[in-house]
């Protein structure tokens, strides 16, 4: 059973963050599930719809719910090379959460940075190495030109 990663589909910043922690997750321990569908809804069912949009989570296989800056230590702890920078972000929480909320309030403007085709991407999408993008099919890894 994976560790789940809800997130707002409707946001691009939010699809790109997503594919980028995929991309690092080389134990394949991650799933990217959109909090607006079924599974997402049935994931975070004891919250209410407004409060599943008010940030992204993570949810454990055993069922517990981390939101927001709570949720970026425990993340970075499945990543490979995260402990470090998990310890880190456990150490300062306060200022985690600031800086999540900093990047939530600013995600449209980070989604221009960081471009169209990049935000295009659809994380919840897994097979066999490729990742969707505005419908079409791209190779990831070292042959790739991803960015």
């Amino acid at each position: 059973m994976a560790w789940s990663v809800l997130y707002d589909e409707d946001c691009g910043f939010c699809r790109w963050g997503v594919d980028r922690m995929l991309r690092l997750d080389t134990r394949h321990q991650l799933e990217a599930v959109p909090i607006q569908r079924a599974k997402g809804a049935e994931l975070l069912s004891s919250m209410t719809a407004d409060d599943r949009l008010e940030s992204w989570h993570v949810r454990s296989p055993g069922g517990r719910i981390w939101s927001g800056g709570e949720a970026v230590p425990v993340l970075l702890r499945l990543l490979p090379g995260g402990k470090g920078p998990a310890l880190v972000a456990a150490r300062f929480p306060r200022t985690v959460d600031r800086l999540y909320r900093f990047v939530a309030r600013n995600r449209s403007t980070l989604g221009r940075l960081v471009g169209s085709r990049a935000c295009a991407v659809d994380p919840s999408v897994r097979s066999s190495g490729a990742r969707s993008y505005a419908g079409t099919k791209r190779k990831t890894g070292p042959e790739s030109d991803s960015t």
